[in-house]
């Protein structure tokens, strides 16, 4: 750690701190105000459905603009290039738009508060039980890489201990998740939303202006290890890991584009939570859609810099091309901010960077004390207490959940490139969830019995893959592994699912009103019209319909 805070230190002035200082006060703040709304264990852990669809719309995105987001995908553009886009344009956008017009009317309209408690509905309590205590472990797994970056970032940057930015940064989320729960989440996330961009904007045209422009960095890449295929998205043969491009394009499509990304953005609590929390089904279907509109331009506020940083940072740029130096490709970002940004723009990308991690883990914290409270704790361990003694538990897991968190922010530093961590985790928890989720929906054949050994056997298949891949037996660089063992879990989770329903007996049809699509009526599926949800603008299907068309017009454009 030593040689890396020497290199990455910045000399932070007043002004600086100021502007910090200004952010927690608004941070605190919103979860002080937040607190007043907070009267029952629904306004705590879905702010009582009722927020406006432009609100959960820019939480929805905020949520997932973390650390992982910021620092993974940056170092993903320094490493990799333009591939990286795939992880929006084809592993988010589609599979966004496929949760606001197809599975929003099923999570919202059931009433359920939580992707497990569907599950609970669907196949009954051996796959919710399943699903409940892997998604938890996920959240914590995952708070715990935003908060170990957190204090990683406030160390090199400021100079502060490691375990004085742990316990600041957790003390903040912890504070205002605890006061103002959903809600003061929720609000935060629009804020850290603007803060973000704000802070990350100005990085991304200024190095460009540096490198010449958009030819400049075309040309410097071109120059640069990897060569000028790093400039085009298609077909990212360095990102996938195969050799062949055919290949390439498959995996990325199938493993990525559909597997990895139709099971984290439709089943996953952290993002689905936002879109419960609105006020009608009409803008519970329009959240992940407006959602998807900022989503698909992250990138260049996210990417470039690292691409950037891996041309005009000369230890970055060793690193690269020998794989030895006191930096990594997850410094990428903070590398740029040092060589180009001057105090006061400074303290405002600090703040970006503190805003996106806080973030982060907000969400995770939000999503994980909702599903250990009503799925764990009230359906399983202390059943059929007053509203209120749920109320209070939520914010006793906030606080367990956070110490967790510090514990697990231990296994993300033993990763160069965080996003290769969390492709493992999505592979482990989200791919096989998908496969039991798409076709208990569709399929209403399949059996409760299905949902949960469908569950188990794709997450073991996901696991096995990775142990292979790390002694060596498959060898696929880059997140190869990862797509490998999405597509696997995804393919065993299907095919145990079909034998295994084959076998068992289907609950009646009557049952499944509501949780299969050819058993609930059409009424059912759209929402009622409402007040002030008439403009076109607010038509999901046609919203979605613009977003699908400017993500594919992107993909030719840089393809």
């Amino acid at each position: 750690m030593l040689p890396q805070q020497s290199i990455l230190r910045l000399d932070a002035t007043a002004i600086d701190y100021v502007i910090i200082a200004l952010y927690f006060v608004f941070v605190l703040g919103i979860g002080y105000l937040a607190r007043r709304a907070v009267s029952s264990s629904l306004d705590f852990f879905l702010s009582g459905r009722s927020l406006p669809a432009w609100v959960t719309g820019l939480a929805f995105i905020s949520a997932n603009l973390g650390a992982i987001e910021i620092m993974g995908m940056s170092a993903n553009g320094a490493q990799y290039g333009m591939p990286t886009v795939h992880y929006f344009w084809i592993g988010a956008v589609p599979a966004m738009l496929f949760l606001g017009v197809v599975m929003m009317p099923f999570y919202y309209g059931s009433k359920v508060r939580s992707v497990p408690e569907f599950m609970l509905r669907r196949f009954g309590k051996p796959a919710h039980l399943v699903n409940a205590i892997s998604f938890a472990l996920a959240q914590v797994l995952i708070a715990g890489v935003n908060l170990f970056l957190l204090a990683t970032i406030v160390n090199v940057l400021l100079g502060w201990p490691i375990w004085v930015s742990v316990i600041v940064a957790a003390a903040i989320v912890l504070s205002y998740i605890t006061l103002g729960g959903l809600s003061a989440a929720i609000y935060n996330e629009v804020l850290q939303f603007f803060v973000i961009v704000a802070a990350l904007l100005p990085l991304t045209l200024v190095g460009l202006h540096k490198v010449g422009g958009w030819q400049g960095l075309v040309d410097k890449v071109t120059a640069s290890p990897g060569g000028g295929s790093q400039m085009s998205a298609w077909p990212g043969n360095a990102l996938s890991g195969f050799g062949n491009s055919f290949l390439s394009v498959i995996g990325i499509v199938f493993g990525l584009g559909f597997v990895l990304s139709f099971g984290y953005w439709t089943t996953n609590f952290v993002e689905v939570q936002r879109a419960m929390a609105s006020k009608n089904m009409s803008a519970a279907r329009r959240t992940p859609i407006i959602g998807s509109f900022p989503k698909m331009f992250v990138p260049f506020i996210v990417i470039i810099p690292g691409i950037i940083a891996a041309v005009t940072v000369p230890e970055l740029a060793q690193f690269k091309a020998n794989g030895s130096g006191d930096v990594d490709y997850n410094d990428a970002i903070l590398l740029l901010m040092r060589d180009l940004l001057p105090n006061g723009m400074l303290g405002l990308a600090i703040t970006g960077l503190l805003a996106s991690f806080m973030a982060g883990m907000a969400a995770n914290l939000s999503s994980f004390n909702t599903v250990m409270s009503y799925d764990i704790i009230e359906r399983y361990v202390i059943k059929d207490r007053p509203d209120d003694f749920y109320l209070r538990t939520g914010r006793w897991v906030t606080v367990a959940g956070t110490l967790i968190a510090i514990g697990t922010a231990a296994i993300a530093s033993g990763y160069s490139n965080l996003m290769d961590y969390l492709q493992q985790l999505f592979s482990f928890f989200n791919a096989p969830l998908f496969a039991t989720f798409i076709l208990g929906m569709f399929w209403k054949r399949m059996t409760s019995a299905a949902g949960w050994i469908g569950l188990v056997t794709g997450t073991a298949t996901a696991i096995l893959v990775f142990i292979l891949s790390e002694n060596g037996v498959i060898n696929l660089p880059g997140q190869g592994a990862s797509f490998v063992g999405a597509g696997a879990a995804f393919a065993v989770d299907i095919v145990v699912s079909v034998l295994v329903s084959l076998v068992t007996t289907p609950k009646r049809d009557t049952e499944l009103v509501g949780l299969v699509y050819s058993l609930t009526p059409k009424e059912q599926r759209t929402e009622v019209a409402v007040a002030g949800d008439g403009g076109w603008y607010r038509k999901p299907v046609l919203l979605a319909g613009i977003s699908l068309a400017m993500t594919i017009a992107l993909n030719i454009i840089f393809g």
